[in-house]
């Protein structure tokens, strides 16, 4: 396969500390084409900062993961726009959102730093790449509100909820997750996306499709989640890679 986008992905993250340069300078023999990397805070937007000034085709995004709010000084947003300002290959703010998963979260803190980061993402006319887990409900209305535009990445919610994140105009992001075996949920809801709608991610290095599930990802795999996608959606694993490459693009404000 030729012409991978990858719209989302964390090679900031440590477990490519030991041979990340060696990993990023084969993708594009490997088929990739463009990778959009997504961070969890300060730090690691300023990483991906870094690395996309280093790769042609690597582009960055910049804001602060709800797991990540309690670590995150009170002037988070003077330093993201500070970031965004020196660095036009900054194309999104995210990845932001709300987490419910696991136990002592805040609510309310998580969705002011949510809020504040779509109105910030808003005024500086900048998609929003949205994580949601176990927050559907709080995800989609708090989006009602502010009407970004952007992607709901890794989605796992239902049909319905797929229907509401496309009526307010956003993407849908699937990970390798559509290969595993109980992925009967997330793929009634990628029958539901419209091909102008949807991307492919990895969210590498986590989510590795099958037959590498459990071990670490990077975006050549995205081949085989692309493999499934276009067999739900009646088409060829390139022509899919193609339109979703394109879609990226197109959200992203990327001209090549």
């Amino acid at each position: 396969m030729t012409g991978i986008f990858d719209t989302h992905s964390h090679y900031a993250d440590s477990a490519f500390d030991e041979d990340r340069e060696q990993v990023l300078a084969e993708l594009p023999e490997k088929g990739v084409k463009l990778v959009m990397l997504a961070a969890s805070g300060l730090h690691d937007s300023a990483e991906n900062s870094i690395l996309s000034q280093k790769y042609g085709y690597i582009y960055a995004a910049a804001g602060v993961h709800p797991e990540c709010v309690d670590e995150t000084p009170a002037d988070y947003l003077d330093r993201l726009r500070e970031m965004i300002s020196a660095n036009s290959k900054i194309k999104a703010v995210g990845e932001i959102g709300l987490d419910y998963h696991y136990d002592g979260y805040d609510r309310d803190k998580q969705i002011r730093f949510f809020r504040e980061q779509l109105a910030f993402a808003n005024e500086l006319d900048m998609p929003v790449i949205v994580h949601s887990r176990d927050a559907a409900e709080d995800t989609v209305e708090i989006l009602r509100e502010y009407r970004p535009k952007g992607v709901v990445h890794c989605f796992s919610g239902s049909a319905e909820t797929a229907k509401e994140i496309l009526k307010l105009g956003m993407y849908i992001g699937f990970t390798g997750v559509l290969t595993f075996k109980n992925a009967k949920k997330a793929l009634k809801a990628l029958a539901e996306v419209p091909m102008d709608k949807l991307l492919m991610e990895t969210d590498c290095p986590y989510m590795a499709p099958e037959p590498f599930r459990g071990k670490r990802c990077d975006s050549s795999m995205i081949a085989y989640t692309a493999a499934k996608a276009a067999e739900i959606k009646g088409i060829t694993t390139q022509e899919l890679i193609d339109i979703t490459c394109q879609n990226g693009m197109t959200m992203y404000g990327i001209q090549i």
